[in-house]
């Protein structure tokens, strides 16, 4: 007989699950506009406010080369003053289980956000990355990996020092977008040597939309039973083919139980152009077509999660709600599909109803629900070559 329960059939999948939001930094960062600080602001309050407690609003690198993020110690400000932790508590939030994180992907970024710590205006946690393939590392850091790696040891010691976590990222898992393909194993070594040097915990990123379900599946198995505890382990899928709600879901049957998304699906590259002006960022997009660049919208992973009946902690109307939105603050069309169509209701949309239904059964002398005719059996005789 075929098991049916899908936690006997992959006894590691989780029933709770978290899911971090990084719209304000991740996908605000690809945006060729200025955001406002108000809207970022706006979109950080109610995504805590809809039950997110996990939530990367800024990046503390140089504003010149990115100044999507020239705000970012006001974001951060606000974020710790008194007054949006009141907000909270009139809420029922309990403010300290909030996790607020910046991206600091040189060195002299952890030092800013250390700083900014004392002062009681910084964030939680860093996040400092690290491609298993040397070209995209070198694009995105400017440095060679050993010699980044040292910078991550010296840079991760001063956040343990100071209070703060940091998370290590690994990239390029599945396929880099300069240099083709890429080895499972590198990504798991790169992940030890993270725990090694004192990271908190993993984000392990398709940053290109890269990954394939079946060795999704296979490479967070092999993290899982390397290092078993998933609480370390993050899931970042990016969105390029359409495919990132099946990479969850093997994600999810491997036993990882954290993932992270942005509104909207929105992210990638810093820009390289803002507002009337180009930009640094990181240089030249790696892809031919705006339109198929970003990550997991979290609208539509937060209603695939809930239809799953997996505990998440979200308002999730809240978040529809937030999601369109901000297709009016970006100006544009995004990509999230539950904004519109919502969750399955199992009321139905009536209102969709042809007339007529009941009264042409009544006429016919069919009882209400019926759904044969009289004279068939309760039960289909399936032909003996079918069975």
């Amino acid at each position: 007989m075929t098991e049916y329960d899908y936690h006997n059939i992959f006894p590691r999948m989780p029933r709770k699950v978290t899911l971090g939001d990084i719209t304000i930094r991740d996908g605000f960062q690809h945006v060729e506009k200025f955001i406002s600080t108000r809207a970022k602001l706006y979109y950080a309050e109610e995504m805590i406010f809809a039950g997110c407690k996990n939530i990367e609003v800024t990046n503390l690198g140089n504003p010149y080369l990115m100044p999507q993020f020239q705000d970012a110690e006001e974001i951060l400000a606000h974020l710790r003053s008194d007054r949006f932790k009141q907000r909270c508590s009139k809420k029922g939030i309990n403010y300290e289980d909030i996790t607020i994180t910046a991206v600091t992907i040189r060195e002299p970024s952890v030092d800013r956000a250390i700083e900014l710590a004392k002062r009681g205006a910084g964030p939680d946690r860093c996040l400092m990355m690290v491609s298993t393939e040397e070209e995209h590392h070198f694009a995105n850091s400017g440095c060679t990996l050993p010699e980044y790696w040292k910078e991550c040891e010296s840079a991760t010691s001063k956040c343990r020092d100071a209070g703060l976590k940091m998370c290590g990222t690994v990239s390029t898992i599945w396929g880099s977008p300069i240099a083709g393909a890429t080895k499972l194993e590198d990504a798991v070594e790169f992940t030890k040597r993270w725990l090694a040097i004192g990271a908190t915990d993993i984000e392990h990123a398709d940053h290109d939309g890269s990954a394939a379900a079946p060795d999704v599946y296979r490479y967070f198995s092999m993290i899982l039973d390397e290092i078993p505890d998933a609480s370390v382990h993050i899931a970042h899928f990016h969105e390029t083919k359409r495919v990132a709600s099946a990479s969850i879901l093997a994600a999810l049957q491997a036993g990882i139980c954290h993932f992270e998304a942005t509104l909207g699906g929105l992210g990638g590259q810093p820009a390289n152009f803002m507002d009337d002006c180009p930009v640094p960022g990181t240089g030249a997009y790696y892809y031919e077509d705006p339109r198929f660049v970003g990550l997991t919208c979290l609208e539509d992973l937060l209603v695939q999660i809930d239809e799953m009946g997996i505990e998440h902690g979200y308002d999730v109307d809240r978040v529809l709600t937030l999601g369109r939105q901000l297709e009016r603050t970006v100006g544009k069309r995004l990509r999230s599909e539950a904004i519109i169509n919502g969750r399955t209701l199992k009321q139905g949309h009536m209102k969709f109803a042809r007339p007529g239904l009941s009264k042409r059964k009544e006429r016919l002398g069919e009882s209400s629900g019926q759904k044969v005719p009289d004279n068939w059996g309760e039960k289909a005789a399936l032909p003996e070559q079918y069975r």
